[in-house]
């Protein structure tokens, strides 16, 4: 009896213990994302990943959408954070796989190696011949301009996206848009902003290469453009602030809530599933179609290694972004630009399109003309949003704690002046001042927190901190700050002549931050015309192909003036949609 009595409290007590380890565990892990931590609760049972919650995360909501559905699911579906990553939305990914790591870690379960193959999708129920109106290629803020205005116009509209989340340039800009005589000027005093001058100032600041008639469409259209995101599509400007962009003697350009893209793209994306345009992603175009009489008539794209052909009675519209993710492309058309650049664009942004539209009688011009971003992160090449404080008063200093350039002048010249410096970097260095103007911490405060953790940014109480921060000499720095204090005021900056008016920095807290410049804006492209048609080498029109935005190599000559972009996409993206539209009739 006592060894029954025995075996049996040694099988209960074993049975308790298979018991409490069969039991559902769960556990948090967390990992870093690109604006800040990624924590999440993963139930395990049995070794094998139950269900994923997500309990904190500060990522883009547009770009990680994919991230914490698809890949969550697929991190389940495999039980393994072994598992290809979202393209586009690198660092949020990594995020979530390392949080699933840690966690199981602690959890004390060995996750299993994924089956790649288990994983892809194929969109089952999609015909591989498709006809529509019209085709619009490329999920940004130019293509979806088009799309919307495609559908609204009355025609039977799809959008083709390469990458799994839409936005691209678009959505990770600052997304600032350039529109004289906007309603926040007149709040400022601003009364002696117009079109021409806008035009003057795109067609100067490319050194006369852009195409006048172009530019003048463009700042000519601005204002309407501006409403219509405003009134029809629902995107929340500031109501009493603008930026003050290099090259432009007006500040005239429109901030969005948030000062990213994120509040342009979401409201697209609204209004297209709104409309019922579909939108399609994951699909790479590869070959526009032409019909007997040289018009353009559809594409031929791939997904998952499967070809689809997308017919359009009306035409195409182009509008998949430069090639600035490209460095061999970028390299092969401005060796300038070498090994020494990062870049800051969507990883979407790698040209093929360019030569479909050119294998299909596109010019393509200007492909040399590639602008750096002058203020980018030196670990990751992103462009540092909250130094755009930059444009209310922010100075720039090379290691010496001088000044050595007018703050607002020309990327492409602030990018060479960086570059000239010890080092090849800039501080940025601004006051609560300027931050009070520029609301930049404030409105970022994720990548406040990243770069601080990284060692690139500093918050100091005083000089002395920031030049302990930045190894700067103090009594320079110091010098500095009081010669540019002394120096506040429009026509007063006798160094550089800041052409809005220095601030005064003599007293703080400061905010100081590292920056690079960064491949980001490829100005050269497919030949348009004012109508948004493309041309051939000879000048002639090719029936049924439209471009817009970044892919296009007309507007914007040598050098893009900030803000410019969002400006140039809206306007030629409806000029665009609305044409195709009218060509199905």
């Amino acid at each position: 009896m006592k060894k029954v009595s025995m075996l049996t409290a040694a099988t209960l007590m074993a049975f308790a213990a298979f018991s409490a380890s069969a039991a559902p565990v769960t556990q948090e892990g967390t990992g870093i994302g690109k604006h800040g931590d990624v924590t999440v609760a993963v139930t395990f049972n049995a070794g094998k990943i139950q269900s994923i919650k997500v309990v904190k995360e500060q990522e883009n909501p547009v770009l990680s959408k994919e991230v914490f559905t698809t890949l969550k699911d697929r991190i389940i579906e495999t039980n393994s954070a072994d598992v290809d990553i979202i393209s586009g939305a690198t660092f949020s990914s990594k995020g979530l796989l390392d949080a699933v790591k840690d966690a199981a870690k602690k959890a004390g379960v060995t996750l299993s190696k994924a089956d790649k193959k288990a994983v892809k999708k194929v969109v089952a129920d999609l015909p591989k011949v498709n006809n529509y109106d019209v085709v619009v290629i490329g999920a940004g803020g130019a293509g979806f301009s088009a799309a919307i205005t495609a559908k609204n116009a009355g025609a039977n509209v799809v959008l083709l996206e390469k990458m799994p989340a839409v936005g691209g340039n678009s959505l990770i800009s600052g997304a600032e848009m350039n529109v004289a005589q906007n309603w926040v000027q007149p709040k400022l005093g601003i009364t002696d902003d117009s079109p021409e001058l806008h035009a003057q100032d795109t067609f100067k600041g490319g050194d006369g290469k852009g195409d006048m008639k172009v530019i003048e469409v463009m700042t000519h259209g601005a204002l309407d453009a501006a409403k219509w995101c405003r009134d029809y599509l629902g995107v929340r400007f500031e109501p009493d602030n603008l930026f003050f962009f290099g090259g432009h003697s007006r500040k005239r350009a429109l901030i969005p809530f948030g000062h990213t893209g994120t509040e342009f793209i979401s409201k697209f994306q609204a209004k297209a599933d709104e409309l019922g345009i579909p939108v399609i992603r994951n699909m790479k175009a590869e070959e526009l179609i032409k019909d007997k009489s040289g018009r353009v008539v559809g594409v031929k794209a791939t997904m998952n290694g499967d070809t689809y052909t997308f017919n359009a009675k009306g035409g195409i519209v182009l509008a998949t972004g430069g090639f600035g993710a490209n460095p061999a492309m970028v390299k092969k058309y401005n060796p300038k630009i070498d090994e020494r650049f990062m870049t800051p664009d969507a990883p979407g942004t790698t040209g093929e399109a360019l030569y479909m539209a050119e294998r299909a009688g596109a010019e393509l011009v200007n492909m040399g003309y590639i602008q750096t971003y002058p203020i980018c992160d030196p670990i990751s090449g992103v462009i540092e949003l909250i130094a755009d404080a930059r444009f209310d008063g922010a100075i720039m200093l090379n290691q010496e704690g001088k000044r050595f350039v007018e703050e607002l002048g020309r990327r492409d010249v602030l990018s060479e002046a960086i570059l000239n410096q010890p080092g090849g970097y800039t501080w940025v260095l601004w006051n609560d001042k300027i931050g009070a103007i520029s609301n930049t911490v404030k409105e970022h405060p994720t990548e406040y927190d990243a770069f601080t953790k990284q060692g690139i940014m500093a918050t100091c109480d005083d000089l002395k901190c920031v030049a302990d921060f930045t190894k700067m000499p103090y009594e320079q720095l110091q010098a500095t700050v009081k010669r540019v204090s002394s120096m506040t005021g429009k026509g007063n900056d006798k160094d550089f002549n800041h052409r809005a008016g220095l601030v005064d920095l003599s007293q703080g807290k400061y905010y100081v931050i590292k920056a690079v410049p960064s491949t980001h804006h490829t100005m050269g492209g497919v030949h348009i015309n004012e109508r948004a048609q493309a041309l051939t080498k000879e000048g002639k029109v090719i029936p049924g192909l439209w471009a817009a935005g970044e892919v296009t190599g007309v507007t914007h000559g040598t050098n893009r003036l900030g803000g410019n972009a969002y400006t140039d996409i809206i306007v030629f993206g409806r000029i665009a949609g609305e044409a195709a539209a009218k060509a199905t009739k």
